[in-house]
């Protein structure tokens, strides 16, 4: 399934203009507002991947710069502005795709800050949020306080973890996610690390994992999407 790439830019409240990427297959059934990681922005490899595998799956996306990334800067945006963008963002993709059903995340701190946007105060349309790699704790300092927010979260959510995320202990999301219940559901992606990565020792490549990975996704919001 062949799919188009659309430029696109919007502005993030009172903190500039930024840019995105809509990319849209024939007949999607749903679309994903796929936010960059906290140190690469949408046009990263792995962004891209994912879209692309996505749009052949059924699934369109938004991507979309952080307003820190869109200036260059090192430094990721403080919440208040990431959440700013997250919402425009869901707001352009609602203006993009009309009633299709929306989901919300990703990379990292993307998905991050959409969840906290979320718990704040629920983004319009938005049926579901899927974290890719939620950063539970910094590395080596596992804990469990940057997910204490999700309890306010009223819809559905899939986290798509690698069992060596540093950034994520194996043992702490499941904690996490069997505390918020039936709405939220762990994708465990075997010797995977925090960028997907996985050893040569595991059997298995990187590519391997990504198509693993792509299933999951378009496969939990192909179910949401029948069975909301």
């Amino acid at each position: 399934m062949s799919s188009s790439t659309q430029e696109i830019r919007f502005q993030v409240g009172e903190h500039g203009t930024v840019s995105g990427l809509v990319q849209a297959p024939p007949d999607a059934l749903a679309c994903y507002v796929f936010a960059h990681g906290a140190g690469a922005g949408m046009r990263h490899v792995f962004m891209a991947a994912v879209a692309d595998g996505l749009a052949a799956r059924g699934i369109a996306t938004l991507r979309y710069q952080f307003p820190s990334m869109e200036l260059g800067k090192k430094r990721p945006d403080p919440p208040a502005v990431a959440h700013a963008a997250v919402r425009a963002a869901v707001d352009q993709a609602t203006q993009h795709f009309g009633p299709l059903p929306l989901y919300a995340g990703g990379k990292s701190f993307g998905g991050r800050m959409s969840s906290q946007a979320q718990a704040l105060q629920p983004l319009p349309g938005v049926a579901g949020l899927v974290f890719v790699g939620f950063p539970l704790h910094p590395a080596g300092t596992p804990a469990t306080g940057r997910a204490d927010h999700l309890a306010d979260v009223r819809v559905p959510m899939l986290f798509v973890q690698g069992t060596r995320d540093e950034l994520a202990e194996i043992g702490h999301i499941r904690s996490v996610v069997s505390t918020l219940g039936p709405s939220a559901t762990l994708m465990e992606i075997a010797e995977a690390d925090h960028a997907f990565h996985v050893l040569r020792r595991s059997g298995r490549n990187d590519e391997e994992v990504l198509q693993q990975l792509l299933d999951g996704m378009a496969a939990w919001m192909h179910r949401q999407t029948s069975h909301p």
